[in-house]
Parts: structure tokens; C-alpha cells; sequence
């Protein structure tokens, strides 16, 4: 007599569990942080700034002799403009092809069939893309920073050190918005142009606006301090010049202004202008990308 097995002694199939949210918000980021190292534009964005950074390093360490201080300070000062203009523009594209990408070539549907949230997967790929934009911001200033160690010593190694956290920064609120413009874009080359078009804008438009409003409303120091504080590449540029024990002095009025009235705090001051301008812009993607029910 053959004996008949019950159903509860029956093997049950394991159901594989969906990931927490900060475990979806991992996975997404270190597949996003795969592909992007092994895509050509972080090669091609690594490489451009590395050669562009060495080459500031050598042209600052021309006359500068064996004074190390001086070294680092000039490259600092040096790379400041550079990275005024390349890092904005690495952040805003990376970050404007990441949702628009993945919905062109029809990949979105598919990853948000995932057991995971729309805001895992938004969270996720920014996270992965600040990684590697990150890495290739520091491999480009570590190179340079090994030319002038090799070179001068590592005396006054603060103030290039400043630059490199600040410029993160910078790159992190780049990213930020390059993100929003994606969630807000049907197709790559749209949200590409757009983002090309920003950083035009906070690159030259933004201080020539400046100016001429100063001239056209006759705004007080106060108001043109203000004003450039909400531009994140401006915050940037006094942040450095203020870690680097530099006076504000050097930007006129305004800078003056910055320094006797906010004094010590000015750096705080420009450190949360671009805190802001990193939660603001990807809260506001997350919350769009969120409400969106379409693909």
C-alpha cells in the first residue's frame, strides 16, 4: 500500500522577498554605478578633466620653485575657473540622460516592474551616478594632486583639499538638477539640450544678468549678495576663495559686504546654498517622477 503524502509535508517553493528601501535603493545604484563606469562618457569626462587638471598643475608650479604652499595654492586657484566650467557641465549631462535614457529605449518599463518603488529606482540611479561622477572628479584631482606632492611637497594641502570637497558639492547639486530636467523629458537629446542650455545660463547669462540688473534696479550690496548666493556656481566660487584664507575683497562690494557682515559664517552660508541646491531640485524630481502614472 503506497502511502499518500499530505500537502503541508510538501516542499514549498521560496518566495524571493522584495528588497527593503534602502536595499532597492542599493541595488539600483550599484547598477547604475557598473554601467556608468564602463560607459564612454565617464572615460571620455575622466580623462579630459585629468589632462586639464595636470596641465593647470604644471603651469602653477612654473617660477613657484620648491615652495610647496605656493604649489597647491596656485593650482587651486588655477582649477577654480576650470571647474566653474567643467564640472557643471559633467553633472547636468550624466544626470539629464539617466531617466531619459532608460525611456527612450524602452528599458524603463522593465526596471520599474521591479519589486521596488518609483522612488527606489529615481534614489538608486542618482545615487550610482554621484558615485562615479565622484570617482572621476578625484581620480583627475589625484593625479594632479601626486604631480604637486612629487613636486613641491605637501605643505599647504588643506586648501586643494577644500577645493576638491566643495567641487563635489558642486557636481552633487549639478547632478541634482540634471536629474529633474530627465524625469521632465521624453527623450535624451531633449533633456541634453536643455541641460546644455542651464548650464549656459549659470555659467554667463546668470553674471551678466547680474550686473545688469544691479545697473538697471540700482540694487543694494545686500540684494546683489542675495541674488548671487542662489546661483550654486557662485556659492561655490566664494566658498573656495573664502577656505583658501583669501578675502572676498577680490569680487568688490559684494564680497566685502559677505565678509564683515556674515564673517565666520559665511562659509556655513555657502556650504547650505549648495546643500540646497542637492535636495531641493532631486526631492522635487523624486515627487514628480513619483505622481507620474505613465511610463
Amino acid at each position: 500500500m503506497s502511502s499518500m503524502t499530505a500537502p503541508s509535508d510538501l516542499p514549498k517553493k521560496s518566495v524571493p522577498a522584495a528588497p527593503t528601501r534602502v536595499g532597492g535603493i542599493t541595488l539600483f545604484a550599484r547598477r547604475e554605478f557598473r554601467d556608468a563606469l564602463a560607459s564612454k562618457w565617464f572615460l571620455l569626462y575622466t580623462v579630459a578633466f585629468t589632462v586639464l587638471a595636470v596641465a593647470v598643475s604644471f603651469l602653477s608650479l612654473s617660477g613657484v620653485g620648491s615652495q610647496g604652499f605656493a604649489g597647491f595654492s596656485r593650482t587651486a586657484a588655477g582649477l577654480l575657473n576650470l571647474i566653474m566650467l567643467v564640472a557643471p557641465l559633467m553633472a547636468l549631462t550624466a544626470g539629464a540622460s539617466s531617466i531619459a535614457s532608460e525611456r527612450e529605449r524602452g528599458t524603463l518599463l522593465y526596471l520599474l516592474a521591479q519589486p521596488v518603488s518609483r522612488a527606489q529606482l529615481l534614489l538608486g540611479k542618482y545615487f550610482g551616478l554621484a558615485a562615479a561622477l565622484t570617482c572621476s572628479l578625484c581620480i583627475g584631482f589625484g593625479i594632479s594632486g601626486g604631480v604637486l606632492a612629487w613636486r613641491t611637497g605637501g605643505v599647504g594641502v588643506g586648501a586643494y583639499a577644500t577645493l576638491v570637497g566643495f567641487t563635489v558639492l558642486l557636481a552633487l547639486a549639478m547632478l541634482s538638477v540634471g536629474v529633474l530636467i530627465s524625469v521632465g523629458s521624453r527623450r535624451s537629446s531633449v533633456a541634453t539640450g536643455i541641460a546644455l542650455f542651464t548650464w549656459l545660463a549659470l555659467v554667463f547669462v546668470s553674471d551678466l544678468g547680474l550686473m545688469a540688473s544691479s545697473v538697471l534696479f540700482k540694487l543694494r550690496v545686500q540684494e546683489i549678495f542675495g541674488l548671487a548666493t542662489l546661483n550654486p556656481l557662485q556659492s561655490f566660487k566664494m566658498a573656495v576663495i573664502v577656505n583658501m584664507n583669501a578675502s572676498l575683497d577680490v569680487l568688490g562690494p559684494v564680497g566685502a559686504y559677505a565678509s564683515q557682515t556674515l564673517g565666520n559664517g559665511l562659509p556655513w552660508v555657502l556650504a547650505s546654498s549648495l546643500a540646497a541646491w542637492i535636495i531641493l531640485p532631486l526631492a522635487l524630481a523624486v515627487v514628480l517622477f513619483v505622481r507620474r502614472g505613465s511610463v
